[in-house]
C-alpha cells in the first residue's frame, strides 16, 4: 500500500520540514526511484513559484531516471472555462477556489494515485526489456490517463492535453488549494504521497504576479490591482493551510 507523508507532531506541536529548492529537487529524484508511483502535490499562493519548481523537478527526474519518468499535471487545468465563469458571475475573480472544478481535480488525483506498487513494478520489468517505453504506451493508449492543461496564451483550460502513462513513476501536480480544508479539496492530502508548500516573501511574490499579468496584456496599474486584490485574497486562504504540508520549500 502506498505510504502518505504527513507533518510530524511533537509535544502537541505540528512541525513541517523546510527545504531549499535544491534539496527539494534532490528529494523528488529519490522519490522517483522508490517502488511504485509517487504522486507529489505542490501547493502555494499565486506567484509562489509552484510551476517553476514542478518543471525543475520533472527535468531533474527525467535526467536522472530517463525521459518520461516524471509528468507534470497542473491543477490549473481544472479552471472553469471563461464562458462558464461569465455565466456564473465569477470571471472578475478568476483563480478563487470556486472557479475550479474541484471534484474533477480530486477525481483525477485519485485515479493517478491508484496505480499500485505491483502494477508499477510489473511495468518496470517490461520497460526494462524495451517493450513498453512511455512513448509506446501513449501511442497504444493502454493504461494512459489523459489530464487537462491550462494555456495562459488563451487563458483557458485545454482538455486531454497531458498523457500520464501507466509506467510514470512520479506525477507532480501543483496548485493553490491542494492543502485546503474545505471538501472536496480536503481529500487531497491523503491521496498525495507528499504535499509540499512553496513559501516566499510577499513582496517578491507580488512582483512576480505583476510581471506575469503585464506579460499577458494588463497595464501596470491593472496588473498590480489584480495581484493585490484578487490574487491577494487567494494567497491569504492558501497561507492559512501551509501547516498541513509535509514539507515547505523556500522559493
Amino acid at each position: 500500500m502506498r505510504s502518505v507523508d504527513h507533518p510530524s507532531c511533537q509535544d502537541g506541536t505540528v512541525t513541517t520540514t523546510e527545504l531549499s529548492v535544491d534539496d527539494a529537487v534532490e528529494r523528488a529524484v529519490a522519490l522517483a526511484a522508490r517502488p511504485g508511483r509517487t504522486v507529489l502535490g505542490i501547493a502555494g499562493a499565486p506567484g509562489a513559484g509552484k510551476s517553476t519548481l514542478a518543471r525543475r523537478i520533472v527535468a531533474a527526474v527525467d535526467t536522472a531516471h530517463g525521459t518520461g519518468t516524471a509528468v507534470q499535471v497542473p491543477m490549473d487545468g481544472f479552471h472553469l472555462a471563461n464562458a462558464a465563469l461569465e455565466a456564473l458571475g465569477r470571471h472578475d475573480r478568476k483563480g478563487a477556489i470556486d472557479t475550479f472544478d474541484a471534484a474533477g481535480y480530486v477525481a483525477l488525483v485519485r485515479r493517478l494515485a491508484s496505480v499500485d506498487d505491483e502494477a508499477a513494478s510489473d511495468d518496470d520489468e517490461v520497460a526494462g526489456d524495451g517493450e513498453a517505453a512511455p512513448g509506446d504506451e501513449v501511442a497504444s493508449g493502454d493504461g494512459v490517463v489523459w489530464a487537462p492543461d491550462f494555456d495562459r496564451r488563451v487563458d483557458e483550460p485545454i482538455a486531454g492535453s497531458i498523457a500520464v502513462p501507466r509506467t510514470t513513476r512520479l506525477v507532480v501536480s501543483e496548485g493553490n488549494y491542494l492543502l485546503d480544508t474545505a471538501a472536496p479539496w480536503s481529500a487531497l492530502v491523503d491521496l498525495f504521497t507528499e504535499t509540499w508548500a512553496c513559501v516566499v516573501d510577499d513582496r517578491v511574490r507580488v512582483d512576480r504576479l505583476v510581471g506575469r499579468h503585464m506579460r499577458h496584456g494588463r497595464d501596470h496599474e491593472a496588473a498590480r490591482t489584480w495581484a493585490l486584490e484578487v490574487d491577494g485574497v487567494n494567497a491569504a486562504r492558501v497561507a492559512a493551510t501551509v501547516g498541513r504540508a509535509s514539507r515547505t520549500i523556500r522559493t
